[in-house]
């Protein structure tokens, strides 16, 4: 009697273009995800730190003996606060194991540099005219419009807080120079400081 053996499949023969097309396609996939998503390593406690770091210039700000060095004083405090931001994002999206040249990150940047660009211009021209009194104003309006601007690829609160400095921003255009100073406090102090905790609380950090 003949014996019947199972007949057994012929093992499958990979295809490498077949697996190449595969590792583009996912590839592309992932990209386009990348471009499409948010930049989510915007760090909280590195603005609630600005916020600090504005409230601690402001009193030495208000020491200084021309409006040319309370100016610059506020100039450096920006700058330090820039780069203070910056490296505690870096930090937050290396914990995370997120880019810091992704997609999202590239479009924050590109979508918040232009109008602080402006915002340097601006306080150039003010200062050789000697309209120093609409500086609070035009500080808060540009930074809320680049922050609005960039926050449109992160987190939702972040635009919300861009608003916030608008609107302290046109308070302090028709204001009394006096009062435009204690409005920056408000905004480059007290508004970093409040939605920096919240940004922390609700992203990590």
């Amino acid at each position: 009697m003949a014996t019947v053996r199972p007949l057994r499949p012929e093992p499958a023969v990979r295809d490498p273009a077949l697996s190449d097309r595969a590792l583009d396609n996912l590839r592309f996939i992932r990209e386009t995800m990348e471009r499409a998503g948010t930049f989510t390593a915007i760090s909280g406690w590195g603005i609630a730190a600005v916020g600090v770091l504005a409230m601690a210039a402001a009193p030495i700000a208000r020491l200084r003996p021309t409006i040319e060095w309370r100016v610059g004083t506020w100039v450096a405090t920006a700058a330090a606060c820039i780069a203070l931001s910056l490296w505690a994002t870096a930090t937050k999206a290396r914990r995370s194991e997120l880019s810091m040249v992704s997609g999202p990150a590239q479009k924050l940047a590109l979508a918040f540099s232009p109008a602080m660009l402006v915002g340097a211009l601006l306080t150039a021209a003010l200062l050789r005219i000697g309209a120093t009194d609409l500086l609070p104003g035009v500080w808060m309006l540009l930074y809320g419009t680049a922050v609005v601007s960039g926050g449109a690829f992160s987190v939702r609160i972040i635009p919300v807080m861009g608003l916030c400095f608008m609107a302290l921003g046109t308070a302090a255009l028709f204001a009394p120079p006096a009062v435009g100073e204690w409005l920056m406090v408000a905004g480059f102090g007290v508004v970093h400081v409040a939605f920096g905790i919240q940004i922390a609380r609700r992203h990590g950090g």
